[in-house]
């Protein structure tokens, strides 16, 4: 009940800007990666945005309104071009590659190992091995989709909203507790 609606846009813009800066200073390090230096780090960053996103979108998705829509449709762009920066980033690429790559001599357990593997599967389906062109068509394609999934979502939110089930008859009520047939019946 602390957080008010007028926090969470500078909250995602706070979380997403230490997010960009872990990120960089993962990917322009002069470090060999490793698993610590690059995986590891990779995993452990981001803990605000995603503390924002988890409490903004919960609450967006059970407890709407007009403010909370706005935030929603402003922040949607900007969440895909940060995922976009992640995930098409060729430094941050490069190194979660080299580690893919030689996966099998670095002496990881089994836990290491599939969080490897699975970053790496998100940066090849996120586009991180495409050409510069394809890329900037795929940046282009990501926000769109990101506008089209939010509007899906507030329609269907809507339509939720505005459903009513009228019952002429009372009979159709029976089997409900009192207090529920007489609500109903208002």
């Amino acid at each position: 009940e602390k957080i008010k609606t007028e926090h969470y846009m500078p909250a995602f813009e706070e979380g997403i800007k230490q997010h960009q800066a872990e990120i960089d200073a993962i990917a322009d390090s002069n470090e060999e990666p490793t698993f610590a230096n690059t995986i590891e780090a990779l995993d452990y960053s981001g803990q605000l945005l995603s503390k924002v996103s988890s409490v903004f979108f919960n609450l967006y998705s059970s407890n709407s309104n007009e403010d909370m829509e706005k935030i929603a449709t402003d922040v949607s762009p900007k969440l895909s071009e940060h995922n976009d920066n992640l995930y098409l980033n060729e430094k941050m690429f490069g190194r979660v590659k080299k580690l893919y790559d030689n996966r099998t001599t670095l002496g990881l357990n089994a836990e290491q190992t599939r969080l490897l593997e699975d970053y790496y599967k998100n940066f090849i389906r996120s586009g991180a091995a495409l050409n510069p062109e394809q890329k900037e068509k795929l940046r282009a394609i990501n926000k769109e989709l990101g506008l089209a999934e939010l509007a899906f979502g507030q329609n269907v939110l809507a339509e939720t909203n505005a459903y009513k089930k009228v019952i002429e008859n009372e009979a159709d009520l029976a089997g409900l507790p009192e207090g529920v047939r007489q609500a109903a019946a208002e």
